[in-house]
């Protein structure tokens, strides 16, 4: 995996950003990087309009804080559900929010105040972690499909040491491919739920 750290910049302050610094400027002469977090002395967060500050772990890759960044609509500094659905589904495939709810409760700090709302540090495990699993789910989609049939799954599973029936793999299938039990196959949420 690349080394993500020498993206980071530190301001004064001991603010930590992975953009290029704020007096940098992209094309068209417009701000690259995202805004300095609040003095403390602001009230109602950035500028008045309730910005919160979010920190990211040490290491968080630009795109993964850009990612959490445009979810998180309401600039809470956390994302809900359907925030989460919306960063994760792509133009190709969305996410069901059987599967976001799923994420939220397998992702999320026991002792958060909000149970159903994640936070940047979580965000960066669950974005790892998918990066991972579809790296598996590509590996053994074969043909390319997009889905994973029940030969594929079969495959994947023994390589991770189970011999699993036939008909076990079917019954996977169709529990997690909305009942559909003959000829069906997972799709990427499928599979990691």
């Amino acid at each position: 995996m690349a080394d993500y750290n020498r993206y980071g910049h530190t301001y004064a302050g001991g603010y930590t950003s992975h953009a290029p610094p704020p007096s940098s400027y992209g094309y068209g002469g417009y701000p690259s990087a995202y805004p300095p977090p609040p003095s403390q002395g602001t009230p109602g967060g950035f500028g008045g309009y309730g910005f919160v500050p979010v920190a990211f772990p040490p290491g968080t890759h630009p795109d993964v804080e850009r990612a959490f960044r445009a979810a998180d609509r309401d600039c809470s500094g956390a994302i809900d559900e359907h925030e989460l659905q919306g960063a994760l589904s792509t133009a190709y495939h969305r996410f069901s929010i059987r599967t976001v709810r799923l994420l939220i409760f397998l992702f999320n700090d026991p002792a958060a105040s909000s149970p159903s709302r994640m936070g940047p540090a979580q965000f960066v495990s669950l974005w790892n972690c998918l990066g991972q699993w579809r790296g598996i789910f590509d590996r053994y989609d074969r043909d390319r499909s997009g889905k994973i049939d029940s030969r594929e799954l079969t495959e994947a599973l023994r390589s991770l040491g189970y011999a699993v029936p036939p008909s076990v793999i079917e019954l996977l299938i169709a529990n997690y491919n909305n009942g559909v039990p003959s000829n069906g196959a997972l799709d990427f949420d499928n599979f990691v739920e």
